[in-house]
């Protein structure tokens, strides 16, 4: 399989994986929200901005979710050190148990599963998570295509 096919095929399973996991699980975090929980444990403290470019999502639409998880105590803002005009977004120690509570809510729907899997299908899930760990390194020391260039 040429890398193309397997890269396609690798992000589609996944995402698959995850929105089943989330589809079928029962959590209190509505969706969106959680995903931004998530994706502030990922980055730590950032700006609106970078948020809203990190999610694919407009500025305004970022801010109105981060005000819901402000409301819910799940976010803290502070000035950012370099632009006092700008503010630094961070989790709180309720957002994170927010998050944790998504997070196994997502365990308990997938345990089963695994757990009707043999050894070697539990082993080959072990390297597939090893793997996925290694791209995700290699990933973050690669660099970006730039999307606005043109060639040619």
């Amino acid at each position: 399989m040429e890398p193309t096919t397997l890269g396609n095929e690798l992000l589609r399973s996944a995402a698959r994986l995850s929105r089943w996991a989330s589809r079928h699980a029962s959590f209190d975090v509505p969706f969106a929200q959680a995903r931004l929980l998530a994706l502030l444990d990922e980055l730590g403290p950032s700006r609106v901005s970078v948020l809203a470019a990190a999610d694919h999502s407009s500025q305004p639409t970022t801010t109105n979710q981060l005000q819901r998880l402000e409301a819910a105590g799940w976010v803290h803002r502070a000035s950012d050190p370099d632009d006092a005009r700008a503010s630094v977004v961070s989790l709180s120690d309720e957002g994170h148990a927010a998050l944790e509570s998504v997070r196994r809510a997502r365990l308990a729907v997938l345990s089963p599963v695994l757990d009707r899997l043999d050894g070697p299908a539990l082993d080959r899930v072990r390297i597939a998570v090893d793997v996925l760990d290694e791209l995700l390194a290699a990933a973050a020391d690669a660099p970006l295509p730039n999307p606005t260039r043109k060639d040619g």
